[in-house]
């Protein structure tokens, strides 16, 4: 098969040179070294699997899409079951999908690749993510009140994305930060957890800085840095407001 760079028409297929394991209900429903990697649409891929990477008795018909050429089933391991969670191509427009079944990534329990766990979805081989020391002075602000400033920022470069601004928490004036609920993943990044920003006024802005207590290894100089919504507040870089 022939590798080209994307952006990608897809659906796009490759096949995964890694080991790949989705676990559910305690057990590994899969465990191969033959995933493809397959890009339904631009943004990321998907892994799909041969049906012999997957013992039937997992799977409990749940429909049939006869116009798609797709059948559905409910993943099921003992007394544990995600409904419609596998998704099998019995024919497809691109002829290289007929045969393969893929599973819901929030259907599974975790995923691996090799003995790494991977979040929201597969890592996709032509991103990047770089994280830089910078001496950029930053400085955020909200209604005229100042949440951080600081010297020593890092800046994260992420493939089709806007730059980020991390900053060292003790840069910013922690007596504005809330902690909130909010929890979200990336692939690249690991878990991230916000604060809400409260205002001298009582004004409260939910999710407008977030955090990843423990990044993942290729973005670990995040660790102790929060980030600020730029959409959402004022922000200068050597003096210069950004739009």
């Amino acid at each position: 098969m022939s590798f080209t760079a994307p952006p990608f028409a897809p659906p796009h297929i490759e096949p995964s040179t890694k080991r790949v394991r989705v676990l559910f209900g305690g057990k590994y429903v899969v465990d191969t070294r033959h995933a493809k990697l397959v890009w339904e649409k631009p943004f990321y891929p998907n892994y799909f699997f041969s049906t012999s990477d997957l013992n039937p008795s997992y799977l409990r018909e749940s429909s049939d899409d006869k116009e798609r050429g797709m059948k559905v089933y409910n993943l099921v391991v003992g007394e544990h079951e995600a409904r419609d969670a596998v998704t099998l191509y019995q024919t497809s427009d691109s002829k290289d999908l007929a045969g393969l079944f893929k599973i819901k990534f929030s259907a599974a329990d975790a995923w691996f690749e090799e003995d790494e766990r991977v979040y929201i979805h597969p890592k996709d081989p032509y991103k990047r993510v770089d994280v830089l020391q910078s001496s950029r002075h930053v400085r955020v602000a909200l209604n005229g009140v100042e949440l951080a400033t600081t010297n020593r920022p890092r800046l994260l470069f992420e493939t089709g994305l806007r730059v980020r601004t991390y900053m060292p928490i003790t840069d910013a004036h922690v007596e504005l930060l809330m902690p909130s609920d909010t929890v979200t993943e990336c692939p690249y990044k690991g878990v991230a957890n916000y604060f809400n920003v409260q205002l001298p006024n009582g004004e409260v802005h939910k999710d407008i800085v977030w955090y990843y207590r423990t990044p993942q290894p290729e973005c670990g100089q995040m660790a102790g840095y929060v980030a600020f919504y730029d959409e959402k507040v004022d922000v200068w870089v050597d003096g210069e407001k950004q739009e």
